[in-house]
């Protein structure tokens, strides 16, 4: 306590009458609020929720008796003991029936894993969404020698991305465990939602890199190493004048069923990169090995995904009349450059994100000042004094 300031050191420890003299101003006047109040009053508590919410901070209350209520009632999450009175139980949000702590925090941080998981899943689905309408809208300028669009994509290929490397993965993702800093971030905003703008972001820079990758290939096939002649009727039925557009559309078709199903293995955390997602690991080439066979559903679906995407480009009459393409040899090549030059793009992305929001985060820092400075220190004291004591015993 002698390293902190004294009106930190004051702050911290109270009774309720000392906080009670104080009017609101000067409780938020305070350099931080009270850790402890000791014989708190049911008004005490009310305040002492009201200066919190003064501060943008979101309260939780537990409480068993019936002067525990107004506070229960006042909180954000009121949380009432189960061998507690009626009127505590009826005052509260939630009734804890085990009265053990460690339930609120693993309630707490199974629904923090939900709302990821949630993220992960929409976030998945609409850039994915993004990706196929940019495609097939962008790709529209191919016109043949009748004038009309040849599609980069069947609506049948379109069909099958949706069902098969959509719906398996983003149910692969709802089983993801909690991140390794799910307790640690600070509570998100109730009016925020899912829709953050961290997730609208991701999903145009997903999307728009993903088309680009499957536009690309599709040209590079049709044009670079093909003859660039669109033929007659290629949306409808394969003819050897078609071969070169069935061949590139193939190759835009396995691009973007492969980008989709990797793309479920990146959103398995959202900033950190996907051959590191281990926060301190020592397995610097081997990590995302672990990681991506933890989630087996996931694991089983991608691969699925990988291995059927065969059979649909190589088997007769299904290739060129169900799916309008047909199989392909060299462009193996120009799937496997484009796969890399995603994995680079999305690693680059997230690495941006970190850069930022580090950055963010400092600045926030800056701007909070020496008072959460000395919070900090003193949470620092606290831990290595605990530490030391463990290390004792």
């Amino acid at each position: 306590m002698a390293t902190l300031a004294k009106d930190v050191a004051d702050a911290m420890v109270m009774t309720a009458s000392q906080f009670d003299k104080l009017s609101d101003d000067e409780i938020d006047n305070l350099p931080i609020l009270p850790l402890v109040i000791a014989r708190c009053a049911p008004n005490t508590k009310v305040r002492m929720i009201e200066a919190l919410h003064r501060r943008k901070a979101f309260a939780a209350m537990t409480g068993d008796g019936v002067n525990d209520s107004p506070s229960l009632k006042r909180a954000d999450v009121g949380i009432g003991m189960g061998s507690g009175s009626d009127v505590a139980k009826d005052a509260s949000d939630i009734v804890l029936t085990d009265d053990n702590f460690a339930s609120i925090l693993n309630a707490i941080e199974e629904g923090r894993r939900m709302f990821d998981n949630i993220q992960k899943f929409i976030l998945h689905l609409l850039a994915q969404n993004v990706a196929q309408a940019l495609t097939l809208l962008i790709g529209l300028v191919f016109k043949d020698s009748t004038r009309l669009s040849v599609f980069p994509l069947s609506p049948v290929e379109v069909m099958w991305i949706i069902m098969i490397t959509s719906g398996l993965p983003d149910m692969g993702l709802g089983f993801e465990v909690a991140a390794p800093d799910v307790l640690k971030r600070p509570p998100i905003s109730l009016k925020r939602g899912v829709f953050t703008l961290e997730v609208l972001c991701d999903m145009v820079v997903y999307g728009i890199w993903i088309a680009a990758l499957c536009l690309a290939s599709f040209t590079l096939v049709l044009n670079g190493w093909g003859d660039g002649d669109l033929g007659e009727n290629c949306n409808d039925a394969y003819s050897d004048r078609c071969d070169t557009v069935f061949r590139a559309r193939a190759t835009c078709f396995a691009c973007l069923t492969w980008f989709s199903l990797f793309l479920a293995w990146q959103m398995v955390d959202m900033r950190r990169s996907f051959f590191m997602m281990q926060p301190g690991s020592k397995k610097y080439f081997t990590q995302w090995f672990h990681d991506v066979w933890r989630n087996k559903f996931l694991f089983c679906s991608i691969m699925a995904g990988f291995v059927t995407i065969f059979p649909v480009l190589y088997i007769p009459v299904i290739n060129t009349v169900v799916f309008k393409h047909t199989g392909i040899t060299w462009e193996w090549g120009i799937v496997l450059i484009a796969t890399v030059l995603f994995f680079v793009g999305i690693e680059t992305w997230k690495w941006a994100k970190r850069v930022f929001f580090r950055r963010k985060d400092v600045k926030a820092g800056v701007r909070r000042g020496s008072i959460d400075f000395e919070q900090r220190h003193f949470e620092r004291y606290l831990s290595t004094a605990i530490s030391t004591d463990e290390e004792k015993v």
